[in-house]
């Protein structure tokens, strides 16, 4: 049976990369079923895999947990750990999500990128936009997809060529800490949930008082948080934050809906003036079967958008998108559009993930 760090070190496998990033992402362990893995969309069975028991699992999932946690799991068997491992060796960071099911103890351990892309690298569809997001000094950011999209990658891209260029102070708050950053030029405290804040309305409240020029919020889930990140915002702070929402428009609605509905039009006034850009991205399949290629929907908030958040009229805003390309924005079809005729990206995998399907009209 693979030791821990074996099975680690599979998923550190340079052979196993495009451009410095690893194909694999995530690790399953199960009792009563072999390691899977996901390599590139698909979830594979490690070769000559054997059933993992209990006992198993604990053996290579506990060296990667503290001593409380640890205990934590025997003595709850109906909680959840969330944790990240920092493999020294290799200078690689995991999350890890351990619980129990009907069968027993199971773990999913995600590895996370040893190399940030360079923000210029990302692929985003309008040139201008990654030097637009880098020179921002105030505002609040929104970055969405669902889990596993590659949200926290596009903002500690971002993040790191700030890092490398400004002379501010850069304060994270995230669950787990994922991407190691080391002060350059700009001064970075990296804070854990769990480990050095309570949660992330607790961490921002905490933030504001240690002179912050830039924010990153690891995710808004909660009325305090999305209240108190609009407040920093609108107070000349810069604010980074993700949402698990699958685009633009769904972004709006799960922001507001956060709130008690007497206050719906208070926080789409709020954020009309306190939002700078939303980012929606997926992570797809390449043409070529090797890797997977970002794919983003984006906004700025621009004086007319701003006038359709804060009358409520977010049906209009996709319009605006669509025809305003030369301000930074673009749908993700127009995304889609484009990576198809490049070669990156095949008819049939852009129509699948496409939000709108008369996008195959256009391919």
């Amino acid at each position: 049976m693979l030791s821990t760090f074996d099975l680690l070190a599979n998923f550190a496998d340079s052979k196993m990369q495009i451009d410095g990033i690893s194909r694999y992402s995530d690790l399953h362990l199960k009792v009563g079923e072999p390691v899977r893995y996901r390599y590139d969309n698909a979830l594979e069975v490690m070769p000559e895999g054997t059933e993992l028991d209990q006992d198993t699992i604990k053996q290579l999932v506990f060296p990667l947990l503290s001593e409380e946690q640890r205990s934590y799991l025997i003595a709850h068997e109906s909680h959840v750990i969330d944790a990240g491992y920092y493999w020294l060796a290799e200078g690689i960071n995991f999350r890890l999500n351990v619980f129990y099911d009907r069968d027993g103890l199971a773990c999913v351990m995600r590895m996370l990128s040893k190399k940030i892309p360079e923000i210029d690298e990302l692929g985003f569809l309008s040139e201008s936009l990654w030097s637009d997001l880098v020179s921002l000094t105030q505002g609040l950011v929104l970055v969405t997809g669902v889990t596993g999209s590659g949200k926290s990658t596009t903002i500690a891209s971002i993040l790191n060529y700030i890092n490398k260029s400004r002379k501010i102070r850069v304060i994270t708050l995230e669950d787990p800490i994922e991407h190691i950053f080391q002060s350059e030029q700009a001064l970075i405290s990296q804070r854990e949930l769990g480990s050095h804040i309570s949660s992330f309305a607790e961490g921002l409240r905490s933030a504001l008082r240690e002179d912050p020029d830039i924010i990153y919020v690891g995710e808004i889930r909660d009325k305090e948080t999305a209240a108190l990140a609009l407040s920093a915002a609108e107070t000349g702070h810069l604010v980074f934050a993700t949402m698990h929402t699958k685009d633009i428009m769904g972004t709006f609605g799960r922001f507001i809906d956060m709130f008690p509905p007497e206050r719906n039009n208070e926080i789409a006034a709020q954020l009309s003036f306190a939002l700078s850009h939303i980012i929606s991205q997926k992570l797809l399949l390449r043409s070529s079967g090797e890797g997977r290629i970002p794919v983003f929907e984006v906004m700025k908030n621009i004086s007319s958008t701003r006038h359709m958040i804060r009358s409520g009229k977010y049906h209009q805003i996709l319009g605006k998108l669509e025809t305003c390309s030369g301000d930074g924005m673009n749908t993700l079809e127009q995304h889609l559009v484009d990576l198809v005729g490049r070669g990156d990206l095949s008819r049939e995998e852009a129509i699948t993930h496409a939000n709108d399907s008369a996008i195959e009209g256009r391919l």
